[in-house]
């Protein structure tokens, strides 16, 4: 992924994570409650905003530097949203309970994600 890509997509998925809490809190309190799934709804939309403002990071590290574990790390970051966010909120929905299964998948892109940036931070820096 360029510098470029990166950080527009971090802020698709920042304006998401506004979105979403926003509509997890007034359009989706009903069903989050009668599935009791609140406080999963929220760790899913916390998890994605912790991760899109790493997202931001790493985009704008890219733009000073050239490694491709900054590349890697983004697509670790965006993988991880997807997977563990995603996973977490048609949990939340739904109440399809086996969905919980994937969630560490996610959790794992995200430690990846971490790890990369470690990295390209060692070798470019």
């Amino acid at each position: 992924m360029t510098a470029k890509t990166v950080i527009i997509l971090a802020g698709v998925l920042g304006a998401l994570s506004v979105g979403l809490e926003a509509f997890g809190a007034h359009g989706l309190e009903a069903t989050l409650t009668a599935n009791g799934r609140i406080e999963t709804y929220e760790t899913a939309v916390k998890y994605q905003f912790y991760h899109t403002l790493a997202l931001l990071l790493v985009g704008l590290i890219m733009l000073h530097t050239n490694t491709p574990y900054f590349s890697y790390a983004s697509w670790a970051f965006v993988a991880g949203i997807l997977v563990f966010s995603g996973s977490l909120y048609t949990l939340s929905l739904t109440n399809i309970t086996w969905l919980g299964a994937i969630t560490p998948i996610g959790g794992l892109a995200f430690i990846a994600g971490w790890i990369f940036l470690l990295i390209g931070a060692n070798k470019a820096l």
